[in-house]
C-alpha cells in the first residue's frame, strides 16, 4: 500500500489523482540506486515496487515533521525523499532553496534538516499561483492563495539563515544570481514556473547537487513534467522518476 494522499481544499482538489505507472526496468535500476544510499525496496507478488515505509520508523524525521505536516500538501513519503536528499548533499558547498513555499511546511522541514549556517532561500508569491498556460496546466491564477508572507515569515522569526523572497520568480532570484546551490526543491506545479526554475538553478547547482521536482509524476501536473523533460533533453543528466511522484536530478 502506498502513502496516503492528503486531504485537499477546494482550490487544490484537482492537484493530484495518481502518479504515473513505473516501467519495470526503471524500477529495477531505481531499486539498485536507492540501495546504494541505504534504502530498502520490497516487491509485491505482481512485481510492482513497494518501498518499506522507513519514514514511519525514522524517529528524527518524525520529530522534524511535527509542524511541517499540518502546513504542507506533500505526503510523508515525498517529504522523506526531500529529507534524505538534504542529508546526502550536506557535505557540499552552496545554499539550499525552495520555490513554491505555500504555507511553509516543507520549508520548515528543510530549515530543520540542514546544518546551522546554511542559507535557505524561499521563493513564492505568497498570494497564490501566477497565470498558467491553459493548454498545459490544470491550475489557475490564485490557486494556493490561502497563505501569507507574514504567516510564513513568523515560522522563521528566530532563524537568520532563512531568507524569504516574495514576488514572482525568477525576477525575485535576480539578486541571488552569483550564488551556488546544493539542493533545490521545486514545487510550483505549472510548466512555465518549472522551466524557469530549471533555467535559473541548473547552471548554479554544484556538482553532486540535487534538484527535487515535487510534481513530476502526477497526472494533474503534466505541464510540470514536460518542462523537466524538455529542459534535460540532450543534457547529460536524466531525471529519475520516483514512486512518490517526484523526480530527482543529480548534477554531474
Amino acid at each position: 500500500m502506498g502513502p496516503p494522499e492528503p486531504v485537499y481544499s477546494h482550490a487544490t482538489a484537482a492537484r493530484r489523482e495518481s502518479p504515473l505507472p513505473m516501467n519495470p526496468l526503471l524500477a529495477k535500476r531505481l531499486s539498485a540506486a536507492l540501495a546504494r544510499h541505504g534504502w530498502r525496496v520490497q516487491r509485491t507478488v505482481d512485481g510492482e515496487p513497494n518501498p518499506a515505509h522507513l519514514w514511519a520508523t525514522d524517529e528524527k524525521f518524525q520529530a522534524a515533521m511535527q509542524g511541517p505536516r499540518s502546513r504542507s500538501l506533500v505526503h510523508d513519503a515525498a517529504c522523506y525523499v526531500l529529507y534524505r536528499s538534504l542529508q546526502t548533499t550536506a557535505g557540499l558547498d552552496g545554499d539550499v532553496a525552495e520555490v513554491g513555499v505555500y504555507r511553509g511546511g516543507t520549508a520548515l522541514l528543510i530549515a530543520r534538516a540542514v546544518e546551522r549556517g546554511t542559507r535557505v532561500h524561499l521563493f513564492d508569491t505568497f498570494t497564490g499561483m501566477p497565470d498558467a498556460d491553459v493548454t498545459r496546466d490544470m491550475h489557475r491564477a490564485g490557486d494556493f492563495a490561502d497563505t501569507s508572507l507574514e504567516a510564513v515569515r513568523s515560522l522563521f522569526a528566530d532563524n537568520p539563515d532563512v531568507v524569504l523572497h516574495p514576488g514572482f520568480f525568477p525576477d525575485t532570484a535576480a539578486p541571488e544570481g552569483d550564488r551556488k546551490f546544493r539542493l533545490v526543491h521545486v514545487d510550483v506545479d505549472i510548466h512555465r514556473s518549472v522551466l524557469d526554475c530549471c533555467e535559473f538553478f541548473y547552471p548554479r547547482l554544484v556538482p553532486g547537487g540535487v534538484l527535487v521536482f515535487d510534481d513530476y509524476g502526477w497526472t494533474s501536473t503534466v505541464g510540470a513534467r514536460d518542462a523537466v523533460d524538455d529542459f534535460f533533453s540532450g543534457r547529460y543528466e536524466t531525471p529519475v522518476y520516483l514512486p512518490t511522484g517526484q523526480a530527482l536530478v543529480l548534477k554531474r
